[in-house]
């Protein structure tokens, strides 16, 4: 029984060993048969239409809206509208306890009141002293009045004027604190400064509002929802090539698939953040375009993120090359840096009897993925290369075959 066992396990061996070499004889002829020339991805050389366009996000906005505040303080008595009620301008959207402000009215009247007597008063005591000056110096030089006596007459006469002009003073002032108090009785009833639609409604009746150093927000007010606007932030190495009037589309993630129609109507000087030595190292710098949005349909809502594709320059019937073409260098090639900028001069790689052959073309118009050329000794329908499918370093062996020497 060990014998035959001990031959099983034998035999076992030997077959394990005849089959790892038949396994390495297949890799070694498969390593040997492998080619030494590498393989590439090629694409056609194509004519037609290129777009060149500028990415970026943003939101869709009113193109005016108005946050509603209040000048005054006190407790909200009523509230007449409520989100997404149309309202017209100078129509009451809600309106403030006036108790405390009639009362500030009617004191102001009284002062105004007693302002205006005060005048009437003073005028009496001029007329007064008008007449004894009067009466004075129809007596001067004789031994009734002395020449004192006149002086004195005279300056009386003097401050009943003034006091007269002090007296219409008051009565300015308390016109003006009369004015004052009417209108912050009127600004109890808070009012839509605009024809719109009411998108935001942050008081309730019974809520007190404290306008102290900063104006609370009550209301906010859209113009016209039917014509909207997207504030689009776009990269500074992409903003030289923005302008007024340019086309765009952008999509919001409420409506995927689909794409809406703008106008670029304004791009903005100013930076965000502001280019600051302290923010410039971390933060990047954007600039806001404003496209213009037909909203006709009531499709779009404020605050709405938009993906936003500008058309910055467009060209039909060119010769197209995909940009990774003019990126490709083959084995051995120096490698430098490549430039896409439009009117430069590159380096595509036509596949001439699998050999990859340079000619040189003038760069144009790109899209990223796609890129117009002009010169050179390539038409439409040629193979261009743009990438290596099997590269292999020179010398030894490889997982693809045998490296060349």
């Amino acid at each position: 029984m060990r014998s035959c066992y001990r031959e099983r396990v034998s035999l076992g061996r030997w077959l394990i060993a005849a089959a790892g070499l038949v396994v390495g004889f297949l890799l070694v002829a498969w390593f040997a048969a492998s080619p030494d020339e590498p393989g590439y991805a090629t694409a056609a050389v194509e004519r037609g239409r290129l777009v060149a366009e500028v990415t970026a996000t943003g939101r869709v906005e009113p193109r005016q809206s108005v946050e509603v505040g209040t000048y005054v303080s006190g407790p909200i008595q009523a509230v007449d509208v409520d989100f997404n009620d149309e309202v017209r301008r100078g129509q009451r959207l809600a309106k403030i306890d006036p108790r405390t402000f009639e009362g500030q009215v009617a004191h102001a009247r009284a002062d105004l009141a007693l302002a205006e007597a005060g005048v009437r008063r003073a005028a009496a005591a001029l007329d007064l002293e008008t007449s004894k000056l009067a009466r004075s110096r129809s007596l001067a030089g004789t031994a009734v009045v002395s020449s004192e006596e006149l002086e004195i007459a005279l300056s009386n006469q003097r401050q009943a004027e003034a006091e007269l002009a002090v007296a219409q003073a008051e009565v300015e002032r308390a016109r003006a604190g009369l004015a004052e108090a009417e209108v912050n009785l009127g600004y109890t009833n808070i009012v839509s400064p605009i024809d719109g639609v009411v998108v935001l409604r942050s008081v309730d009746v019974g809520q007190t509002v404290a306008a102290t150093f900063q104006t609370p927000t009550l209301f906010v007010i859209a113009n016209d929802l039917r014509r909207m606007q997207v504030l689009a932030f776009v990269n500074e190495a992409d903003i030289g090539r923005v302008r007024r009037g340019q086309n765009a589309t952008f999509s919001v993630d409420a409506f995927p698939g689909r794409r809406f129609e703008a106008q670029v109507r304004q791009v903005r000087h100013a930076s965000e953040p502001p280019e600051t030595p302290e923010a410039a190292p971390s933060f990047v710098v954007t600039y806001d375009v404003v496209l213009d949005v037909d909203n006709s349909e009531g499709s779009l809502r404020p605050g709405m993120t938009a993906n936003v594709r500008i058309v910055v320059a467009e060209e039909d019937d060119v010769l197209r090359v995909p940009t990774a073409a003019l990126r490709f260098r083959p084995p051995g090639a120096k490698a430098g840096r490549v430039s896409l900028r439009p009117g430069t001069t590159g380096l595509v790689h036509r596949l001439d009897d699998e050999s990859p052959q340079p000619v040189e073309v003038t760069v144009g118009l790109s899209d990223d993925t796609t890129t117009a050329v002009a010169g050179g000794d390539l038409a439409a329908g040629d193979e261009v290369v743009t990438r290596l499918e099997r590269a292999r370093p020179p010398g030894g062996w490889s997982l693809y075959g045998r490296r060349r020497r």
